[in-house]
């Protein structure tokens, strides 16, 4: 790994840190004001848009200017957020300001990967990506409740009329702590050509960027099983909660520690696929996403926390093993026919519009009363059937795509050729 790759790993985990426990300290917040419990789900929904309305622009600001810098100017966008909860602004509002701070965070964190690192390592270095994202959400969210624990609160020193104010201090400490980290990133030297100035051909610049990807073929199959799998993924984590109380009477906090042990199963096939897998053979793990989605109607058949825990740690484990070898070869893919902040705008765009849609065709499927055992075959089945068709076409492009590749090209088009210029 280059000498830049530490702090910058450093940096994203610490701001992850501090976006989890802000999600926490902000549902405390609503609590404290007697919001209406609908609020609570808005918060996720206003950080999730942000990626989807902002990506047109997100991405040629990360290749505007060192990427560093960009991550600094997000982080501190995210400390605003932070900021305005402290001094009484509307919660719902904040958390959506620091949503800003992250999908502007994303490309130039992604995007600076890829142009550190020579593409032999972005594999094993998606996979640190990884096991330090998994892990800032669980301790972030472990470290937001327990600042927001009524025992801690009695002991912490109040800054204000709210007890909350100090844990939200102390969250904006974590991102004050980023940005510091974000100072000892190196510059990566890649330049781009400027993005057209006017928001409308931003917009329409995006849209040529993203049917770019989709019609190249190595492409088209990263970003449809990563757009997948980030949707059912977000799906996944409501339905083991339900799962676990209704199949195995456990309580909301027995049952968020299953999700915990599938978080410890991403981190493991993370670490191993960053280790086993070339970025020449990522799309050998396709098999892995068929039989990830064969193994979720298995839930039914589980009765005891043991073999529910062990079935949910395989699952994220081929999850994490599948995921990080697609989200490498995707990256260095966008970044050799784009480049490295647009391709990843696409990406998240693609990614957490996938998200919204699962989330409401879940939400529909609920109020529709349809049973667990129907939606978890269902979401299973669906996962086996789109990786299925995705190898497939994957195959059967391959001629075809070998023989372009030898036809002169505007851009590089082997996965393996350098992604930038500097």
């Amino acid at each position: 790994m280059t000498p830049g790759f530490l702090p910058l790993l450093l940096a994203q985990f610490v701001s992850g840190l501090a976006d989890s426990a802000l999600l926490i300290v902000t549902i405390a917040r609503l609590g404290e004001l007697a919001a209406p419990a609908w609020q609570v789900p808005l918060l996720k929904l206003g950080f999730t848009l942000a990626y989807v309305l902002l990506a047109p622009w997100v991405g040629p600001l990360a290749d505007a200017r060192p990427k560093a810098r960009v991550m600094l100017l997000a982080n501190g966008v995210k400390a605003a957020g932070c900021l305005m909860l402290i001094t009484g602004g509307d919660p719902l509002l904040a958390f959506a300001v620091a949503g800003l701070g992250a999908a502007a965070y994303s490309p130039a964190k992604y995007g600076l990967v890829t142009e550190l690192l020579p593409a032999g390592q972005l594999v094993r270095a998606n996979g640190w990506i990884e096991v330090s994202t998994v892990c800032a959400v669980i301790l972030g969210t472990v470290a937001g409740g327990l600042l927001v624990s009524p025992a801690l609160l009695q002991r912490l020193p109040a800054l204000g009329t709210s007890p909350l104010e100090t844990p939200m201090a102390l969250v904006l400490g974590l991102y004050l702590l980023a940005g510091l980290l974000n100072l000892r990133i190196p510059d990566s030297g890649c330049r781009y050509p400027p993005a057209p100035r006017s928001p409308a051909l931003q917009v329409g610049d995006f849209w040529r960027s993203h049917l770019t990807l989709w019609r190249d073929a190595l492409g088209r199959v990263t970003l449809s099983v990563t757009t997948l799998f980030w949707g059912v993924g977000a799906t996944l984590q409501f339905l083991v909660l339900r799962w676990a109380q209704e199949h195995l009477d456990l309580g909301l906090d027995q049952a968020a520690y299953l999700q915990g042990v599938t978080a410890l199963g991403v981190t493991l096939g993370a670490v191993l696929a960053g280790r086993l897998v070339p970025l020449s053979r990522a799309t050998a793990v396709l098999p892995l996403g068929l039989l990830m989605g064969l193994l979720m109607p298995l839930m039914t058949l589980v009765d005891g926390v043991p073999a529910a825990a062990l079935l949910l740690g395989a699952v994220g484990a081929l999850a994490g093993f599948f995921v990080v070898p697609m989200n490498a070869l995707l990256q260095h893919r966008g970044c050799t026919l784009l480049s490295a902040g647009r391709s990843i705008a696409v990406q998240n765009f693609n990614e957490n519009a996938s998200v919204l849609l699962m989330l409401g065709l879940y939400s529909a499927l609920v109020a529709a009363d349809l049973p667990l055992q129907a939606l978890l075959w269902g979401f299973g089945l669906s996962i086996a059937a789109v990786v299925s068709r995705v190898a497939w076409q994957h195959h059967h492009d391959r001629p075809g795509h070998a023989a372009r590749r030898r036809q002169p090209t505007t851009s590089p088009a082997h996965p393996l050729e350098p992604p930038c210029e500097s």
